[in-house]
């Protein structure tokens, strides 16, 4: 069976300006029951209150995944990328040998809401670089960031795979990855499997002989990882 990650028990961080649900250990978050999941290390559910944001700080050696819920980011770099990343958008942001950035939320009168994720990659000392695109959903499962670019995704600097996954209610897919782990994330929606029922914030892990029946009760939205086992 799946082992489940409740949304509900997730590390709560407030700080006013922002809001966070951790899923795994982060900052003054610790559990070391939830540390990672293969490559897979960080899914932080941000909300950024208007205005407001992440002051400039430094990464390395980390592929840093932004997928926006609600509102917009602004994010500028010391590569002197700067853009606007919509609701929808997908942003890779590979850290490489170091790069410094800033993200605020672009408006002034209403929250920003973004799942923030780190994957480790399979190298170091890459040249930091930043990538973002409006992906459309093209059936249940759309890639967004893979290895190779399937379907006009970006590239990550690590043999992972990440997907959206849409439904209607009363949808139903089944999910595993032969030979490698997977991890289900839903971002909005609800849905039964054979054991028990999924909502909004909560996840599923699966390894290798995994597999785990989805059946959408309403509108879900999800995000399917792809991972080496280990």
């Amino acid at each position: 069976m799946p082992l489940l990650r409740r949304g509900s028990e997730r590390g709560q961080v407030n700080l006013g300006w922002l809001k966070s649900l951790h899923t795994f250990s982060f900052g003054h978050y610790y559990d070391p029951k939830h540390m990672g999941f293969s490559m897979l290390r960080v899914i932080n559910d941000d909300t950024v209150a208007p205005g407001m944001g992440f002051d400039i700080h430094g990464h390395r050696d980390m592929e840093i995944i932004s997928y926006v819920m609600q509102g917009a980011l602004e994010h500028k770099d010391s590569k002197g990328n700067h853009h606007v990343i919509p609701a929808g958008d997908i942003q890779l942001m590979s850290a490489g040998t170091g790069i410094t950035h800033s993200e605020y939320n672009y408006f002034a009168t209403e929250p920003t809401r973004f799942l923030q994720i780190w994957i480790r990659p399979g190298k170091k000392g890459l040249n930091p670089s930043y990538a973002q695109a409006t992906i459309h959903q093209k059936g249940a499962l759309t890639p967004l960031v893979t290895p190779d670019g399937q379907s006009d995704s970006l590239v990550i600097h690590q043999d992972a795979r990440l997907y959206r996954l849409k439904l209607s209610a009363g949808e139903t897919v089944i999910l595993n990855a032969p030979g490698r782990w997977g991890y289900l994330h839903l971002i909005k929606g609800a849905a039964q499997t054979l054991q028990t029922h999924l909502s909004a914030g909560d996840a599923a892990s699966l390894t290798e002989e995994e597999s785990i029946e989805l059946t959408a009760t309403a509108p879900l939205e999800a995000l399917w990882f792809e991972l080496p086992p280990g």
